[in-house]
């Protein structure tokens, strides 16, 4: 019987997550601006996939491979870090764009935008990150059904994760509407993003944790 707390816990974890400007955001918003709201939601279902391969190989032992070597985790946790801190750079830099602002993106077909949402969200480093190490923390040893526990709440995280992002590709014409007649406001939620992905590439970088050892 799963808890409460690890719902919640799950819940809060996962908008923690969707809610930081990363891979998957810059990409959706991108998408549903220059395209339009039906090739967001197209890759919205690429990414949807990520998640489910992901927790799919977090079930069948990705975690514990990791944690039998420390230092493959470690490579992993680093490569994350890295290149959340060049994204962050590249909103900070002079002349760095929010992802907000209109891209110049070729139109895509369907097949495409759901490959390169599939894509993306498979090489994003916070989604590893969660899977590998922050969601096994709400795993009970003692409630038993591991394998149950983990397929449950990985499902609970990609629920929170596709609303979330499905709202995001549902407003982003609006929302850059809005920043596009207001500068300032434009440069202000880049500079908040690049100043969050800054943030979160130190957290990773210093964080000295391991991988679960209940490894969903």
């Amino acid at each position: 019987m799963i808890e409460s707390s690890a719902v919640l816990g799950v819940v809060a974890v996962s908008l923690g997550m969707v809610l930081t400007p990363g891979p998957n955001m810059i990409y959706l918003v991108s998408r549903s601006i220059t395209q339009g709201r039906r090739a967001g939601i197209v890759s919205l279902g690429g990414v949807a996939l990520g998640f489910l391969i992901y927790l799919v190989a977090a079930n069948l032992g990705l975690s514990v491979v990791l944690l039998a070597v420390p230092e493959l985790y470690a490579a992993v946790k680093l490569a994350g870090a890295a290149y959340l801190a060049w994204l962050a750079w590249k909103a900070l830099r002079p002349g760095g764009a929010s992802v907000f602002a209109p891209r110049g993106v070729p139109h895509d077909s369907p097949r495409r935008l759901f490959a390169m949402g599939l894509t993306t969200n498979l090489l994003n480093p916070k989604i590893a990150v969660m899977y590998v190490s922050l969601i096994p923390q709400f795993v009970d040893l003692r409630a038993g059904h591991v394998l149950v526990q983990g397929f449950a709440l990985g499902a609970v995280q990609i629920v929170v994760s596709v609303l979330v992002n499905l709202t995001i590709v549902l407003a982003a014409g609006s929302i850059a509407a809005f920043l596009a007649r207001r500068p300032s406001w434009l440069r202000l939620q880049r500079y908040a993003m690049g100043g969050v992905l800054g943030a979160l590439a130190v957290t990773l970088a210093v964080d000295d944790s391991r991988p679960a050892a209940a490894a969903i």
